[in-house]
C-alpha cells in the first residue's frame, strides 16, 4: 500500500469518527419514555386547541372540560415525529383547532396533565393508533 493511499485511509476515519461525535449529543439529548406510567390508560374527550406537527415530536394540546364551575383544563399530549406519524396515516392538519377528539394516553407518572400518545378517535369516528397500548410495561424500581 503506497502512502498516499494510507493518507486519505487516514483522513477518511478521522471524518468518519469527527460525523459520530457530531452526531452523538443530539442521540444522548433524546429523552426516555419513563415519566409516562405505561400501566395506566385514560381516555380523554375534548376539543383540539392546537396541533403542533413539529421534530423530534410532534403534539396535541387538548382542552379538557373540567366538574362544572371550573375552566377546561389543557393537556399536552406528546407524539412520535412526523416522518412516524406520516408512515400510520397522519398529515400535518389531521387535527384542527376547534374539533372535537377523545384521545388515548398513557398519563404522565407526577399527576401533570399531559401523557404519552396511544390512539385519536377523528369526529367523523376513524381511529388513528392503538388504544390498547403497547403491551405490558416492564415494573418501575421501587415500586
Amino acid at each position: 500500500m503506497n502512502l498516499k493511499r494510507l493518507g486519505n485511509l487516514r483522513r477518511l476515519g478521522f471524518a468518519g469518527m469527527a460525523a459520530v461525535m457530531c452526531a452523538a449529543p443530539a442521540a444522548l439529548a433524546h429523552h426516555s419514555f419513563a415519566m409516562f406510567d405505561a400501566g395506566k390508560l385514560v381516555t380523554l374527550e375534548g376539543t383540539v386547541k392546537q396541533f403542533q406537527w413539529t421534530n423530534p415530536h410532534a403534539w396535541i394540546i387538548l382542552m379538557v372540560n373540567e366538574p362544572e364551575g371550573q375552566p377546561p383544563a389543557q393537556w399536552a399530549i406528546e407524539m412520535n415525529g412526523p416522518t412516524g406519524l406520516a408512515r400510520d396515516g397522519w398529515l400535518p392538519k389531521t387535527l384542527t383547532p376547534g374539533m372535537q377528539v377523545k384521545v388515548v394516553i398513557h398519563p404522565l407518572r407526577d399527576g401533570n396533565k399531559g401523557g404519552q400518545y396511544l390512539a385519536v378517535t377523528l369526529p367523523d369516528g376513524t381511529l388513528m393508533g392503538n388504544p390498547q397500548g403497547r403491551g405490558n410495561a416492564a415494573p418501575v424500581r421501587g415500586e
